[in-house]
């Protein structure tokens, strides 16, 4: 017999694509009551995105005065130099954002932008895998950890979830950063899922069946305040037309899986659900080979990553005091190109923080100048702030979560100054 723990907490529940088309119909409209979710309406949300494939941090945000990284890159090296068919934008003299970014040049201008620069992890693998496990994990040198960083997260906001959609990944299957004890769903498509229990072989062998039978499995006894809540969410789910959703604010989203998941993660938060922790990936950002500059690979990513952000953004309005949105990757590229013209796997990367509560309009870790003997393994920016170092500030600042330790077990650092004081 399931308890009411484990049904509805222990493993979470994972909503996936259920590949058979259409809303299951079971899921009835909504009663129209939403008071089962005042308690976290205006609660405040952490969206993370993950960029996989390791992102340039150094074209993304050049340090276009090192005469080092031009002579590294003499066919990847951008200028900020107003004759450059498409300059750099000077961020502050010395860094300059890519101009397939100028989406993000009026949140820095305006102090709500954060670059975060160096950045990345005291392991120095360069395993795309291992590297990704490690971030996610928030222990880079422990391979045995159970949970992932935001699943600990979720258990330190101090309140259990009212509803399923407290903590969600847009993705088809849950990230390895929500593994844990705590409530995560993975959601591929808000139009169109099946409900599955995580780590329940006879649910996951039964999704083409109804919620209410796969419930009815548990017991009778079970049908608490706690479970009705989480099935009055999925009504909401379906009360709120999300196939007819229509962005404010005049947002347009790029057709792309990391803009829509953005815009199903926008849909969330305007339901008042309970979603507290978001999470989105994009890929791509292993450029090996013709890298380009102003235009090709590296440049259609980064202006779909900049642009599906600022339409998230935008598409908030009023409720951007209550978000914050935070990149990541596993690691950066080599300083010097490599003879495809592309670049390598490296270690220091950058990430952008986008909040009304960031310190922004700065880039803040540091930069050495890009001479070989400061390189790390005299190849690499090297890593000058630990990821868990930006990670645990943004958790604290915005979240108000007080770890005591918990939440990178492994680490005894501090913060950088990437928030504004609470």
């Amino acid at each position: 017999m399931l308890s009411r723990r484990v049904f509805l907490k222990g493993g979470a529940l994972a909503l996936v694509t259920a590949g058979i088309g259409g809303v299951p119909s079971f899921i009835a409209k909504a009663a129209g009551s939403r008071k089962l979710f005042m308690p976290y309406k205006r609660a405040k949300v952490l969206v993370c995105i993950f960029q996989r494939g390791a992102m340039d941090g150094l074209m993304a945000v050049t340090p276009f005065t090192d005469t080092y990284l031009k002579q590294a890159r003499p066919t990847l090296f951008m200028s900020a130099a107003q004759a450059a068919a498409k300059p750099l934008i000077d961020l502050d003299g010395r860094f300059g954002l890519h101009p397939s970014m100028n989406a993000f040049a009026p949140f820095f201008k305006e102090g709500r932008l954060a670059v975060v620069h160096g950045v990345g992890s005291p392991n120095s693998t360069r395993s795309h895998f291992d590297a990704q496990d490690y971030m996610e994990s928030g222990t880079p040198f422990s391979k045995g950890t159970d949970s992932g960083w935001l699943n600990r997260a979720v258990g330190l906001l101090g309140h259990e979830a009212a509803t399923p959609f407290q903590a969600v990944s847009m993705t088809s299957a849950l990230p390895r950063s929500f593994y844990g004890d705590n409530p995560a769903v993975a959601i591929s498509n808000l139009q169109d899922f099946a409900i599955q229990m995580r780590g329940n072989n006879v649910a996951a062998n039964t999704a083409a069946k109804s919620f209410e039978e796969l419930y009815d499995k548990t017991s009778s006894s079970l049908l608490s305040k706690t479970g009705k809540e989480s099935f009055e969410a999925m009504k909401i789910l379906k009360s709120a037309d999300v196939k007819n959703y229509r962005p404010a604010n005049g947002a347009v989203y790029p057709a792309s899986p990391l803009g829509n998941s953005l815009k199903q993660i926008a849909q969330l938060i305007k339901m008042d659900v309970g979603t507290e922790i978001a999470f989105a990936e994009c890929g791509g950002w292993d450029t090996h080979f013709n890298q380009g500059t102003e235009a090709g690979t590296f440049a259609r990513n980064v202006e779909d990553l900049s642009s599906s952000i600022t339409a998230f953004w935008t598409d908030l309005g009023q409720l951007q005091d209550d978000v914050e949105v935070m990149t990541m990757t596993e690691f950066g590229r080599t300083v010097h190109q490599n003879g495809s013209n592309g670049t390598d796997h490296g270690r220091g990367s950058c990430m952008f923080i986008l909040g009304n509560d960031v310190a922004g309009g700065k880039v803040h870790g540091k930069v050495p100048e890009l001479a070989i003997e400061n390189l790390e393994d005299r190849r690499d920016l090297p890593v000058t702030t630990d990821f868990r170092a930006v990670f645990d500030e943004v958790a604290t600042a915005h979240l108000r979560i007080r770890d005591n330790g918990k939440l990178f077990p492994d680490w005894k650092g501090t913060g950088i100054g990437v928030m504004k004081p609470i």
